[in-house]
């Protein structure tokens, strides 16, 4: 069997929205290698273990494992959602091609297909039930309805897409808040209630994008893979995760981003909250970002510098315990 007709090992979380992502990413490796992707399903500790993210910690739970088996050679490279990925560079791996952004918003998926103002008038004498696991969710989430007078129940749940959504359907909960990419991915955007503009509910850090990673001394496979790279959508996610390494916080505490490249400048937004919404710190800065080979290093350091506004304006009282 020679090297071109060798199948390329893609290592995958078992999760439906891990294989449709996965699925995605080895049909655009295929094409750019002319080689054969198979799909290693690979079992993380955050796929089997029943505790909320905040309580696990959130950072590297989905992750772990892939790179394990990476480092052990059992897979060639693997795709992860970038939002899970740490922000601290693993030694002996490569982050080899982030690919083009999907939709960076968060969703609503709610009874009867309401918006949330029309959930809440609808809900009028009782807190809205809204399901999320994530703390930056929960955290504007109830800013939002603070801000309105209302109250906002925030329940914690895990589970994938179909749990997600099915307590909504069961009337366990009015509504759930999803990432519109991960529902986009599923072919499931039907069943969004309403998109929250990111003048709502910021983001995650490298929210609706993939990361595909591969082992440093693969420099072939790694150049390969770097077809799929998409250079805005890295500076992008590039000034949002530096944000988060300097504050010293995980995915699971309660900070948003987003980077949008508007002509040659790069405006970054940020947003750190307590989780009951009575407090919630924004921030934004803009420079300029030459799309060339200095666009990450560029990106890096317009998020170090707003990390350093926040935490000047009282951010790391409103993290919690940082990482």
């Amino acid at each position: 069997m020679d090297a071109e007709t060798i199948p390329l090992r893609l290592g995958t979380r078992r999760s439906p929205l891990a294989m449709a992502q996965s699925g995605m990413v080895a049909r655009e490796v295929s094409r750019a290698t002319g080689r054969p992707v198979e799909l290693v399903e690979i079992t993380t500790y955050g796929d089997t273990s029943r505790e909320h993210l905040a309580q696990i910690g959130g950072t590297g739970v989905f992750v772990s494992a892939l790179r394990d088996a990476l480092l052990a050679g059992e897979i060639d490279f693997a795709v992860h959602s970038l939002k899970d990925l740490p922000t601290a560079a693993p030694e002996g791996l490569l982050l080899a091609a982030i690919p083009e952004r999907e939709d960076v918003r968060d969703a609503l998926v709610a009874r009867e297909g309401l918006d949330l103002e029309t959930l809440v008038e609808k809900c009028a004498g009782r807190p809205v039930r809204i399901g999320t696991g994530s703390p930056r969710r929960m955290a504007q989430l109830n800013a939002w309805a603070r801000s309105r007078g209302q109250e906002i129940e925030t329940v914690p749940i895990r589970g994938n897409v179909d749990t997600r959504i099915g307590y909504t359907h069961s009337g366990e909960l009015d509504a759930v808040v999803l990432a519109t990419a991960g529902l986009n991915r599923l072919g499931r955007s039907a069943e969004i209630s309403q998109h929250l503009a990111p003048e709502l509910m910021l983001p995650a850090p490298g929210q609706g994008a993939l990361a595909i990673e591969c082992r440093a001394d693969a420099p072939e496979l790694a150049a390969a893979l770097g077809a799929l790279d998409h250079l805005p959508t890295r500076a992008a996610v590039a000034a949002e995760r530096a944000l988060l390494a300097a504050l010293e916080a995980g995915c699971s505490a309660p900070v948003a981003a987003l980077a949008r490249l508007e002509e040659h400048e790069l405006r970054l937004e940020g947003v750190i909250g307590t989780t009951d919404g009575a407090t919630l710190l924004m921030m934004s800065t803009t420079g300029p970002l030459p799309l060339d080979g200095t666009a990450e290093q560029t990106a890096r350091a317009l998020g170090h510098a707003l990390a350093a506004r926040l935490l000047d304006g009282g951010a790391a009282g409103l993290m919690g315990e940082r990482v």
